[in-house]
C-alpha cells in the first residue's frame, strides 16, 4: 500500500515542475499551447512572486504574439511595473483604439507623465514605429501644442510626410525642426533626402555635406551625396564620397552598385564592371 502511494505522490507534478512545463511551451513559441498550461497553473501560484508574475507575463505575451490584444490586455495590466508588459500594452491598446491607455503605457515605459509634451512625443515615436502614423501624428500635435519647440517633434511629421510622398510638407516641417535643433543630422539628411527624391541635387547637397559633418559614422547620407554628385556628373566626388560610404557600410548594395556605375562613367570600366557582377551575385 506504502509503495502505491509513494507512486502516486511521484506522478503527481509540483505547481514548480507544472510551472516549469508550461514556460518551456512559451519557449518554444507553442503560445496556444502554453496559454492553456499557464492559465492551469497561475490559479495555483501566490501573486506578488516570481513564479506567478512570469506566469502572467507569459500569458499576457503569448495572446499579444496570437494577435489577441483584448486577450492580453487583461494580463499585462497586471503588471503595470514591468518594462516588457508596458510595452506590449502600448500596442495592444492601439489595437484596440484606446490611443490613451496607449500614451500612458508608453509613458510608465520611459518614466515619464502622460500628459507631458515629452510623453505625447515619446508615444508617438512608439506609434510611427509600428506604422501607427495617424496616431504618432495626433501625439505629436498634442505635443507641440504643450510646447512649440520641442526638438524632434516637427522631425517626425516631416518622417510621415516623406512616407505619404508630401515632400513638400516634408521640407517645411524639416526646415522647422532644424531651426530648432541645428545639430541634429538626422534632420539634415532627411531633409536632403527630401530634395533627392525631387530631383533637386543641388538644394539635396549641402543638407547631405551637414550630416556627413555631423555624424561621419552613418552610411545614408554619404550614399545619397554620392548620387547627387553622380546625377550632377562630378564623379570624382561621387567616387569619394561613395567609397566613405561603403567603408561604413559595405554590404550596402545601393551604395555599391551607384559606386559602380560612377567607375564606369570614370573610365574605371573593369572595377565597375566588377563590382556591378558583385551586385548581381
Amino acid at each position: 500500500m506504502l509503495q502505491v502511494v509513494l507512486a502516486l505522490l511521484v506522478s503527481v507534478s509540483t505547481p514548480s515542475e507544472a510551472h516549469q512545463r508550461a514556460v518551456d511551451l512559451y519557449k518554444q513559441h507553442k503560445y496556444t499551447d502554453a496559454v492553456a498550461a499557464l492559465e492551469r497553473v497561475v490559479n495555483t501560484e501566490t501573486p506578488g512572486t516570481a513564479e506567478y508574475n512570469e506566469s502572467v507575463l507569459f500569458i499576457g505575451q503569448s495572446y499579444f504574439m496570437l494577435s489577441q490584444a483584448p486577450k492580453a490586455i487583461p494580463w499585462l495590466e497586471k503588471l503595470p511595473g514591468l518594462n516588457e508588459a508596458n510595452y506590449m500594452l502600448g500596442y495592444a491598446y492601439l489595437q484596440t483604439a484606446q490611443q490613451e491607455q496607449s500614451e500612458a503605457a508608453f509613458a510608465r515605459l520611459f518614466g515619464l507623465k502622460p500628459d507631458s509634451a515629452a510623453g505625447h512625443l515619446l508615444a508617438g515615436q512608439m506609434m510611427l514605429k509600428k506604422e501607427y502614423a495617424d496616431q504618432a501624428v495626433m501625439e505629436v500635435t498634442k505635443a507641440l501644442a504643450l510646447d512649440p519647440k520641442l526638438p524632434e517633434a516637427h522631425f517626425l511629421l516631416g518622417e510621415v510626410a516623406i512616407s505619404r510622398g508630401w515632400l513638400d510638407d516634408a521640407i517645411t516641417e524639416l526646415e522647422k525642426e532644424l531651426a530648432i535643433n541645428p545639430n541634429f543630422s538626422m534632420a539634415w539628411y532627411r531633409l536632403g533626402d527630401a530634395y533627392t527624391r525631387q530631383e533637386h541635387w543641388d538644394l539635396a547637397i549641402p543638407h547631405l555635406q551637414r550630416a556627413v559633418w555631423l555624424n561621419p559614422d552613418y552610411s545614408g547620407p554619404f550614399i545619397l551625396l554620392g548620387r547627387c554628385y553622380y546625377k550632377e556628373r562630378n564623379y570624382t566626388n561621387a567616387e569619394g564620397i561613395l567609397r566613405r560610404g561603403l567603408s561604413i557600410d559595405p554590404n550596402n548594395s545601393s551604395g555599391t552598385y551607384l559606386l559602380a556605375q560612377t567607375l564606369v562613367a570614370e573610365g574605371k570600366t573593369e572595377e565597375g564592371r566588377a563590382l556591378l557582377a558583385k551586385v548581381k551575385a
